[in-house]
């Protein structure tokens, strides 16, 4: 220890290199070689070229159909996200503040679709969600409806299907960034008068935005990855980056294409960490 009572540099640096160590090689290291895939000439037959070539980024930057993918994919990630929270939000606040031996059981029961691949959920919607399913079933049977609603093989089912694989994403960051709620404040401005609306957007949910921004950044990130949801639940008709990237890769043979895509997918992740992060900090000033 020094004379500040902090462990020495050295010893910090040699504790955190395995760490470090451990992202470098499974993390880096293949975004690196996918990097530099990315700059490989396409051949035909699916054969990844020697050199290095602009082609596969000039292709990017200069068809439409890739910017429409892009912002197709942002789109449903803030559409998703948006839908996850506007859920979410009551159910972590209510699981945040309830004080009953039950609330264990219920947190297990939010979080429990984690626990069902996501294939099998996606498949599970496509049941519930088909002309034949439960939700068309019941319409038609009440007089609702005279056609099955399509609910499936659009954007529609591919927004509720990804919603409800965000939510307890949603759920759990927002219960953990929940820390900074002070019941006080909130009796202090009902005592004062406020009425449980005012109190909630003066109080509650200001106190509570970098849970919220927490929750939302990390849903986005996962929203605009999707691949098996959107896949599944779009019926080919939803195109994304990520079923674009599957396309160039496992149809197309076209690997350093794919490779590119990703890259471009990666910097919009960092692009959304770095701009949520100074978010962050100004919002916890």
């Amino acid at each position: 220890m020094n004379r500040e009572g902090r462990p020495p540099r050295a010893l910090l640096a040699g504790l955190t290199m395995p760490a470090v160590g451990v992202i470098g090689l499974a993390f880096l290291v293949p975004i690196l070689g996918l990097a530099r895939m990315s700059f490989n000439p396409s051949l035909p037959g699916g054969v990844i070229g020697e050199g290095w070539t602009l082609a596969n980024y000039l292709t990017l930057a200069s068809d439409p159909f890739y910017g429409q993918l892009t912002w197709a994919s942002i789109r449903l990630a803030l559409t998703a996200t948006t839908t996850a929270l506007l859920v979410g939000y009551p159910i972590a606040l209510f699981l945040y503040r309830w004080q009953s031996p039950w609330r264990p059981v219920l947190a297990i029961l939010a979080i429990s679709p984690l626990l069902v691949s996501g294939v099998v959920r996606a498949y599970g919607w496509m049941v519930i969600l088909g002309d034949a399913g439960w939700i068309n079933s019941t319409l038609i049977g009440l007089g609702l409806i005279v056609e099955p609603v399509p609910l499936i093989n659009n954007y529609t089912g591919v927004v509720i299907g990804l919603t409800e694989s965000l939510l307890p994403y949603m759920t759990l960051s927002l219960i953990a960034g929940f820390g900074r709620l002070d019941r006080g404040l909130e009796e202090a401005a009902r005592t004062l008068g406020a009425s449980p609306l005012r109190t909630f957007l003066r109080i509650t949910l200001p106190l509570s935005l970098p849970a919220l921004a927490l929750g939302c950044v990390l849903c986005f990130v996962l929203a605009v990855s999707a691949f098996v949801t959107p896949k599944l639940l779009g019926g080919g008709r939803v195109f994304l980056l990520s079923t674009e990237i599957y396309d160039q890769a496992m149809v197309n043979l076209n690997w350093p294409s794919a490779a590119s895509l990703s890259i471009v997918m990666l910097l919009l992740f960092s692009t959304v960490l770095l701009l949520s992060g100074r978010l962050s900090r100004r919002v916890s000033q």
